[in-house]
């Protein structure tokens, strides 16, 4: 199994408000395992909650704020590979003609 921190860790680590995670829950902004009552955030996810902790505590954004960001930043993202992906489509095709 993939290394985890409790939420209750989370909470004084980062100084965050446990309301603040669990509402990032809520919105679907966080994916949490739950083992014997107890939430626990996959160390993989730590970025995502650090950037939201960022986001929401330094530049004072609310959670629907969030999560408009957020899927916006996951849409660019899969536009800039997308867009790699016709690239060397294209060049591939363009490499085709050069030889003949």
């Amino acid at each position: 199994m993939s290394e985890r921190i409790s939420r209750e860790e989370l909470v004084r680590i980062y100084n965050i408000e446990i309301t603040f995670f669990d509402e990032l829950v809520d919105y679907g902004l966080l994916n949490i395992y739950i083992e014997n009552e107890v939430h626990y955030l996959m160390y993989e996810d730590l970025p995502d909650l650090e950037k939201f902790a960022n986001w929401h505590y330094d530049l004072e954004i609310n959670l629907p704020g969030l999560e408009v960001i957020h899927n916006m930043l996951k849409k660019l993202d899969a536009l800039k590979r997308r867009n790699r992906e016709l690239m060397n489509k294209l060049s591939a095709i363009s490499d085709q003609y050069e030889d003949i």
